[in-house]
């Protein structure tokens, strides 16, 4: 089955910069504990690779595949891997709906953000169950958008999360998915589901200013954009409106911003 849902964040540099910095460390943690050096492991929806690289690093006698949809991103991915010097690694181009390859082929398969912007993700839950081992491991992260919580209480940021939210939907993905994601393990046929939660928190001056840029960039020039305004879902003045708050929020010395995600380790049986 092809893929029905449209990624709701595109791929626009200030996107690519944003998911290039999410580590091993700080986005799937959860999955550390599991691995093992000798595993293999399949990262689906794999974005800039800079969680795979990371994933690499825990198995070194094993192998990690970044599996992308689009292949644009995947030089940068490889380039990467290679001034890190990992080589256990492979980047391909594919769509997890209808993987290629056989049944129990990996040890691990994990995906980060991804369930949240597909059509079917139980579905996608039983094909990665499919080329998972008998005894290996199903794990997933994704964020609940309607519970992030920030300082100051800005008007305007809870006008962008139902703006972010209605976008997503149109796309036909699940902007809560975090809450939903034991259950979707459950309907795909897992029956050893472990469940937990993590938030990324950016209080820094640093990390308020690289979200708060981000943000102002994304609002207006990435898909999020073009689909708001192609959908009649808002206007480019709404737009520049949401990016002038996001720097605004930027700007207060005490800016905060908690953006939670739940977690599911899954055995197959």
């Amino acid at each position: 089955m092809a893929e029905t849902a449209t990624y709701t964040h595109g791929h626009h540099a200030s996107v690519l910069r944003t998911h290039g910095q999410r580590t091993a460390l700080n986005s799937a943690k959860f999955l550390l504990p599991y691995l093992k050096p000798h595993m293999k492991v399949l990262d689906v929806g794999c974005g800039p690779g800079t969680i795979t690289v990371d994933l690499a690093t825990y198995v070194p006698e094993g192998h990690v595949t970044g599996l992308e949809m689009v292949g644009d991103i995947l030089p940068g991915a490889r380039q990467l891997a290679e001034s890190r010097g990992i080589h256990n690694i492979e980047f391909v181009t594919g769509d997890a709906n209808t993987l290629t390859y056989a049944d129990d082929s990996f040890d691990v398969v994990f995906c980060h953000q991804v369930l949240q912007h597909v059509g079917d993700p139980i579905a996608m839950l039983q094909e990665m169950k499919r080329v998972c081992k008998k005894g290996g491991l199903v794990a997933a992260r994704d964020a609940d958008y309607s519970v992030f919580m920030w300082y100051p209480e800005l008007p305007g940021l809870r006008r962008w999360q139902d703006l972010y939210d209605r976008v997503a939907r149109k796309n036909g993905g699940e902007p809560n998915a975090g809450r939903y994601l034991h259950v979707w393990a459950r309907k795909a046929g897992f029956q050893e589901v472990a469940c937990t939660v993590s938030s990324w928190c950016f209080a820094k001056p640093e990390e308020v200013k690289w979200w708060s840029e981000a943000w102002q960039e994304r609002s207006v020039k990435s898909a999020f954009c073009k689909t708001a305004i192609d959908n009649g879902i808002a206007t480019m003045e709404d737009l520049e409106g949401l990016s002038q708050v996001w720097k605004q929020w930027g700007e207060d010395t005490d800016a905060f911003i908690s953006i939670p995600s739940a977690e599911i380790v899954c055995r197959k049986q």
